[in-house]
């Protein structure tokens, strides 16, 4: 417990000490903490912890902030396990003890109902997890669930949302719930890079849980053609060539999501319903 407690107290060190980590992790965190309005006096934040690095280092990241905010908030840990295997359940809890994460474990059978699902099981299985997330969470007094999405995580939205479903929306950094009154999502990552969460683990040798479900070997792997069954991997492909050209690209994506101009949109929505350029043309 002695050489774990010491571990963790180092890793808080490095992150608020090491230039590199504070610029590219912590600063970026409090900035979006600020910046989106997502933490308020009295708030009581369930921080959802899949296993894998971004929301591992969230945790950390929330517990740095938690000692150094301005006004007090509470913050509860918390691992859905969905029906991970015994080995990749232990390396979870190995890792939260390492870093000093105090975390609860709630379980739920999502791997099994998803498995034979044919169209769209991550999609499903994302869902269900939400709803579990947020009602366990409820269930232990909090009004807000952290999130682990970052910064690549957005930009990549963006063009799925454009290339695949006909539509130009992003990943929120914040959310109300919709079926789950006064409970509200936050992205405290929004502005973190991925290469940077990587680099940080890989400088501490830190080995985080990866896609653990039934599924992994066919939504984590390019086809030889370039295709896979995850359009989020070929559009995480795409935008790295896209930069090999353009190294604004992944900036320029962010960017777009926060200058919409109205007046050069043929349609759009609004409390779900549609408007078009025509509403007020010629007025």
């Amino acid at each position: 417990m002695g050489t774990e407690l010491n571990y963790a107290q180092e890793m808080e060190r490095k992150l608020q000490k090491d230039r590199r980590f504070h610029e590219k992790l912590v600063s970026p965190f409090t900035k979006a903490v600020s910046r989106y309005e997502l933490l308020s006096p009295g708030d009581r934040v369930c921080v959802c912890i899949s296993g894998g690095k971004d929301s591992m280092l969230m945790a950390k990241l929330f517990q740095i902030l938690k000692k150094h905010q301005k006004f007090d908030f509470d913050v509860k840990y918390l691992v859905m396990d969905p029906g991970y295997s015994a080995p990749n359940r232990a390396l979870i809890m190995e890792n939260a003890a390492r870093l000093g994460i105090p975390v609860s474990i709630c379980e739920s059978r999502i791997f099994d109902a998803v498995d034979n699902i044919p169209k769209n099981p991550c999609y499903l299985c994302a869902r269900m997890r939400r709803g579990y997330l947020y009602r366990w969470a409820q269930e232990m007094g909090c009004n807000k669930i952290a999130l682990g999405h970052h910064f690549d995580d957005v930009i990549e939205t963006i063009l799925m949302s454009m290339l695949w479903a006909g539509q130009f929306q992003t990943m929120m950094p914040k959310l109300h719930s919709s079926n789950f009154e006064g409970m509200e999502l936050i992205r405290p990552m929004y502005l973190i890079r991925e290469d940077d969460i990587i680099d940080w683990a890989q400088k501490n040798s830190l080995v985080f849980l990866r896609c653990a479900c039934h599924f992994t070997e066919t939504c984590s792997e390019l086809r030889p053609d370039g295709s896979s069954t995850s359009k989020r991997l070929e559009t995480k492909q795409l935008i790295r060539r896209l930069h090999e050209t353009n190294p604004d690209i992944e900036a320029n994506l962010f960017k777009s999501a926060q200058n919409v101009n109205l007046d050069r949109v043929i349609a759009y929505k609004k409390n779900m319903v549609r408007h078009s350029f025509l509403d007020e043309y010629g007025s």
